[in-house]
């Protein structure tokens, strides 16, 4: 997993409360178990019109919005079903932190264990930096974590909270399999020891 730790990045709004994971990467995109290729379908229901020609007023189209890495969005972000194909999605265009008041607890867990930031800020502090990406939507801010803060070139600077476990592992780029592999030694020498001491069951029982 790619770690963490400072982005300074173009903002995209996404100006929509509730977007659920169905929204973020529709059913037809799910046919594959690589967590590459599915920008295409990153909002797909919104991005492209009927007849599949981009939609120009669905931000994805806005030339000044083109390589954003920091999304900027409403309350309840990532509800819906499950599914891990939504934040590969943002990854895979190439989103690192999600902005917004809120997430459903599913998909927040799910950004976290890929390396996307969800960064949770009062609905006041949300609605600062979509004025600011209205009127100045080239100008970045950077997002902190070892801070935990996010900054804009106005002045403006919001704290977020996050769990210092959550943190660590996002500094220090650790999935669920990397923190396991720390104790790697200590596998092997379990393992080893389990032989010498019940042999029996590592026999081949064919």
């Amino acid at each position: 997993m790619q770690a963490f730790v400072t982005l300074t990045g173009k903002v995209a709004p996404l100006d929509r409360v509730n977007v659920d994971t169905d929204q973020i990467i529709p059913k037809q995109y799910l046919k594959t178990i690589h967590r590459t290729g599915l920008k295409e379908g990153l909002f797909a229901d919104w991005r492209y019109r009927a007849d599949g020609s981009p939609d120009p007023d669905f931000f994805m189209n806005q030339p000044q919005f083109q390589g954003a890495s920091i999304l900027l969005t409403r309350e309840n972000f990532g509800c819906g079903s499950s599914r891990e194909h939504a934040p590969w999605a943002l990854l895979d265009y190439g989103f690192r932190a999600i902005v917004a008041p809120s997430f459903a607890d599913i998909f927040y867990n799910n950004c976290l264990q890929n390396g996307m930031l969800p960064v949770r800020l009062s609905p006041e502090a949300i609605q600062t930096l979509f004025d600011m990406v209205a009127h100045h939507p080239e100008d970045p801010i950077t997002v902190d974590l070892p801070t935990q803060t996010v900054t804009t070139s106005y002045g403006h600077v919001f704290s977020f909270s996050i769990d210092p476990f959550r943190k660590t592992c996002l500094l220090q780029g650790l999935d669920a399999i990397g923190l396991t592999l720390q104790k790697e030694a200590a596998i092997c020498a379990y393992e080893q020891r389990r032989k010498q001491e019940a042999p029996w069951l590592f026999e081949d029982l064919r």
